[in-house]
């Protein structure tokens, strides 16, 4: 999956990943992390979520990643804000208050980048990857974010089969195998989502269920 793919997704609105409001598991399990005040969160391939406001309403540093230089300057016009825009290495970078949006490759972050983020946030970037990324993904996360990070993961999981991706299917066994040898993991939630997801049942899924872990890296 190259950059092209994302790139034309935001230039031609097909962003139907997009949430048009704050992910519900993000209000409800967040919270229980005990973060404390000020905690730096990094939000890889965050888009333009309304999840980085939420996060920043909270008195939290916000560190998104994006690739999309689209999707971060909806982010800022949609809500107002008139950014400073700045370089930090092969980034463009995006600062309005206490949100920071990075415009670039994922894969290009260093453990300089984000040695003062204490918290991850990943609603849409594992499964937005196959698996090949998915491999590098979490390898990459786990080399740069600082030991002691804790955070939430939001999964998919159903019959890659029966639709393409993405979303991608991302198992249970999966998230085991590439991130159990560094992280603690505990499922906080494995809820049937199909009958609310228009586009699985189009596509002839049967089984849709959306998984979230508490994460902490070790």
């Amino acid at each position: 999956m190259q950059p092209e793919f994302w790139h034309k997704k935001w230039k031609s609105n097909q962003i139907g990943f997009h949430l048009p409001q704050v992910n519900p598991y993000l209000q409800r399990f967040w919270p229980a992390l005990g973060l404390e005040e000020g905690a730096r969160v990094l939000v890889p391939l965050c888009g333009k979520s309304l999840d980085l406001l939420w996060l920043a309403q909270r008195g939290h540093e916000v560190l998104g990643i994006e690739l999309s230089e689209k999707a971060v300057e909806d982010f800022f016009s949609e809500h107002q804000f008139d950014p400073a825009v700045d370089e930090q290495g092969p980034f463009k970078v995006y600062r309005a208050g206490s949100i920071e949006l990075w415009c670039g490759d994922f894969f290009d972050l260093t453990p300089g980048d984000v040695a003062d983020c204490s918290a991850v946030y990943d609603r849409a970037a594992l499964i937005a990857l196959p698996a090949p990324m998915r491999e590098r993904y979490a390898a990459h996360l786990t080399r740069i974010l600082p030991k002691g990070s804790n955070g939430l993961l939001i999964t998919l999981d159903y019959d890659q089969a029966q639709m393409e991706g993405p979303p991608f299917a991302v198992l249970d066994e999966e998230v085991q195998r590439l991130f159990g040898a560094s992280w603690t993991l505990k499922t906080l939630e494995d809820q049937d989502v199909l009958s609310e997801s228009g586009k699985f049942l189009e596509a002839g899924v049967t089984r849709l269920e959306e998984r979230v872990y508490r994460v902490s890296s070790r």
